[in-house]
C-alpha cells in the first residue's frame, strides 16, 4: 500500500525523465559504493597474505595463495550461492539481449564474494567485471522492483556498470562509454544523460572515500613526439594481433578445462598450474597493476625482481625477454584463472598484456640504437588502449580511459591511431568482442539485426498451446468422433503410447468420413494422418522456428522435445509476441 501511494505521489508530481535521472545518480552511488567496498576489501586481504612471511624466497609461499583463492571460490559457488559465473560481462550482455535486462538479485553481492576471494588470492584476473557485474545488477533490481518497463530497466542496468568502473578507476568518461559500447545494444540520446549522471555519482562516492586512491593513475612525464607516429602506427597493428591472440587463447583454455566434470578436480589442477607459473613469473600473481607502474616508472628492472631470474635484473635483454613471456604467460594465466572457476574479468589482464607489450616493442626499438629514443613509458600507456581498443572491442573506452587516468589529452592523437588500427586488425580476424563472441555463437545475441534480436527475446515456451486434443493411430474416426465433438480446434496430433509424436489430422481430413456410418466404423486415423510440413524443437531459436514457418507456409506447426509431443506453435501468436515485443524495446 505504501509503495502504491509512492508511485502515485511519482506520478502526479515527479515527471518521468526527472524520476529517471534521480535513480540514475541512486544507482551511481551505490555502485560506486560497491567498487570502494570490493577495492579496499582486496587491498586489505592482499596486504595481509603478503606481509609478515621471513622467509628466504618468500614468493614461493604466494604460489600457495591462488590454488587456496580457487578452491574456495568452487566451495562457495557449488554449495552456498549455486550459481554458474563464468565471465562477468557476457552474462549482463545476455541479460539485455534474452531475460529483458532482468538480473537476479543475487548477482548483487555473489560476484564481490567471489572475486573478493580469487583476486584476494592472486587469482590472475580483475576486479572490473565483478563490479560491473555488481552494479549492473543494481540497476536491474532498482528498476525492477519499481516496475519500470524495458527502456529504463535497461538505462538504470548500464548506469549501474558505468557507475562501477568510474567509480574503481575515477574514470567517469570511461565510464560512460564503456557502457554505450559493450553493454547497451542500441543507443540513444535519452540514454546518455542518465549514464553520465550515474558514471559521475560513482566517481564523487569513490572521491569522497578514496581521495586520490584509486586503483591505477599516472602523471605524464614525456610529451608526444610527431615522430614517433610511425611507431606507434606499428604498435596499433601489433597490439590489434596480441588482441587476436588473446581472446583465442581464452576461447581455447575455456574449451580444454570445460571436459572436467569434477568442479573441486578442475579447480585443484587449475589451481597448482597457475601456482607453477607465480613460482616463475611472480608478476602474474594478482592483477598486475604493479607491474604496470614499474613499467611507466622506468622501473622495468622490478619485474623481474623475487623471481629465479632476478640476477639478471640489470641485464636490459634479459628483461625485455622476461616481459616478452609476460605477454603470453599473462593471457594463458588469466583464462585459466576464469576457466577453472575462479571469479574476475579480463579487463586488468587487457590492460596488463597491453602495457606490457607496448614496453616490449619500445624496449626493443630502443636497444636496436638504430632510432632515435622512444618514450617507454608512452608506448606502455598507449599500449594498454591497443588491447581495450582490440580484444574487448571498445575503442572510445580504451582512449578515453587512458586520457582520463593520465590527467590529460597529450597522447589523444597516438591513443586514437593505435586503437582504430588495434580494433580495425581484430575485428579482420575475429568478427566479434571476447565478450560477445560466445553468445553470437549460440543464437543468444544478434549484432546489426533489428528482426533477430527482437525475436530472441521472445519466450516460445509461453506461446505454445498444450491444449489441444490428441489422437492415438488405432483409434477409429467414430471414436475420434467423442473427441472433435469436445474441441474447439481443428487440429489434432496424433501421438503413440509414448506420446511421441507420429503426425497431424486436420479436421477437413476426416469432415466427409464423420458422415459416411459405414466408413467412420473401419477408418482408423493412421489411414488417414499425415506428416506436419514440419516440426518445432522446443529448444529452437525463434529465428528458425521462423524460417520453418516461412520456407512451408504453414501457421500452425507442431512442438517436441525428444521427439515427444509438446503442444502447437503459431505463426500468428509469432506475430502478436513480435508487435509487443517491438513495443516494449
Amino acid at each position: 500500500m505504501n509503495y502504491q501511494r509512492i508511485h502515485h505521489w511519482r506520478l502526479k508530481y515527479l515527471p518521468t525523465r526527472t524520476y529517471t535521472l534521480i535513480l540514475a545518480s541512486v544507482i551511481g552511488c551505490f555502485s560506486g559504493l560497491a567498487a570502494v567496498l570490493l577495492k579496499t576489501s582486496v587491498h586489505h586481504l592482499y596486504t595481509f597474505l603478503s606481509t609478515g612471511w621471513e622467509i628466504k624466497h618468500e614468493h614461493i609461499i604466494y604460489t600457495v595463495f591462488p590454488l587456496i583463492g580457487i578452491i574456495l571460490t568452487v566451495v562457495i559457488v557449488k554449495k552456498f550461492l549455486k550459481v554458474n559465473l563464468g565471465h562477468g560481462i557476457p552474462s549482463i550482455i545476455y541479460a539485455v539481449s534474452k531475460k529483458s535486462s532482468r538480473l537476479r538479485p543475487l548477482m548483487m553481492y555473489s560476484r564481490m564474494v567471489t572475486s573478493f576471494i580469487t583476486v584476494g588470492f592472486g587469482g590472475s584476473v580483475g576486479l572490473e567485471a565483478p563490479i560491473v557485474v555488481t552494479g549492473s545488477a543494481i540497476g536491474s533490481n532498482v528498476a525492477s522492483f519499481l516496475h519500470l518497463d524495458y527502456k529504463k530497466r535497461t538505462i538504470l542496468l548500464s548506469c549501474g556498470a558505468a557507475g562501477a568502473l568510474a567509480a574503481i578507476f575515477n574514470a567517469p568518461i570511461a565510464g560512460v562509454l564503456f557502457a554505450l559500447e559493450v553493454i547497451l545494444i542500441e543507443f540513444n540520446i535519452a540514454s546518455f544523460i542518465p549514464l553520465l549522471i550515474a558514471s559521475a555519482s560513482g566517481t564523487i562516492v569513490s572521491k569522497i572515500l578514496l581521495g586520490e586512491d584509486v586503483m591505477f593513475a599516472y602523471e605524464l612525464k614525456d610529451k608526444f613526439l610527431f615522430s614517433d607516429i610511425l611507431w606507434f602506427v606499428c604498435l596499433g597493428f601489433i597490439t590489434g594481433l596480441v588482441s587476436v591472440f588473446f581472446a583465442r587463447i581464452n576461447h581455447g583454455v575455456d574449451k580444454l578445462f570445460w571436459k572436467f566434470e569434477n568442479p573441486f578436480m578442475k579447480a585443484m589442477t587449475g589451481g597448482i598450474i597457475l601456482g607453477i607459473i607465480i613460482l616463475f613469473f611472480p608478476p602474474i600473481f594478482g592483477e598486475g597493476y604493479s607491474s604496470i607502474k614499474n613499467l611507466l616508472a622506468g622501473n622495468a628492472n622490478e619485474i623481474i625482481n623475487n623471481s629465479f631470474f632476478q640476477s639478471f635484473n640489470q641485464n636490459k635483454s634479459y628483461i625485455l625477454l622476461f616481459a616478452f613471456l609476460l605477454v603470453f604467460i599473462k593471457m594463458f594465466a588469466s583464462s585459466l584463472t576464469i576457466a577453472v572457476g575462479g571469479s574476475g574479468g579480463l579487463f586488468a589482464p587487457a590492460l596488463f598484456v597491453g602495457g606490457v607489450t607496448g614496453f616490449c616493442f619500445s624496449n626493443a626499438i630502443n636497444q636496436l640504437r638504430m632510432f632515435k629514443l622512444l618514450s617507454e613509458s608512452n608506448f606502455v600507456l598507449v599500449g594498454m588502449c591497443g588491447l581495450m581498443s582490440g580484444m574487448l572491442s571498445a575503442p572510445l573506452t580504451g582512449i578515453f580511459f587512458i586520457a582520463e587516468i593520465t590527467g590529460g589529452y597529450e597522447l589523444f592523437i597516438p591513443l586514437m591511431i593505435v586503437s582504430s588500427l588495434s580494433y580495425m586488425t581484430f575485428t579482420y580476424f575475429e568478427t566479434h568482442s571476447i565478450y560477445t563472441k560466445q553468445l553470437v555463437m549460440s543464437g543468444n545475441l544478434y549484432i546489426g539485426d533489428k528482426d533477430k534480436q527482437v525475436l530472441s527475446q521472445i519466450d516460445m515456451d509461453k506461446l505454445i498451446e498444450k491444449d489441444l486434443k490428441t489422437v492415438t493411430k488405432d483409434m477409429t474416426i467414430e471414436e475420434m468422433t467423442q473427441i472433435i465433438s469436445s474441441s474447439k480446434r481443428n487440429i489434432f496430433p496424433v501421438v503413440d503410447e509414448d506420446e511421441k509424436l507420429l503426425g497431424i489430422l486436420l479436421l477437413d481430413d476426416v469432415r466427409e468420413i464423420m458422415f459416411d456410418e459405414e466408413n467412420r466404423k473401419n477408418v482408423k486415423v493412421l489411414e488417414v494422418m499425415h506428416d506436419p510440413p514440419a516440426i518445432v524443437d522446443l529448444h529452437d531459436p525463434v529465428d528458425l522456428v521462423m524460417t520453418k514457418f516461412e520456407s512451408t507456409n504453414a501457421w500452425n506447426l507442431p512442438v517436441t522435445n525428444n521427439l515427444k509431443y509438446v503442444g502447437i506453435l503459431s505463426k500468428a501468436a509469432i506475430f502478436s509476441s513480435y508487435r509487443n515485443t517491438l513495443k516494449r524495446i
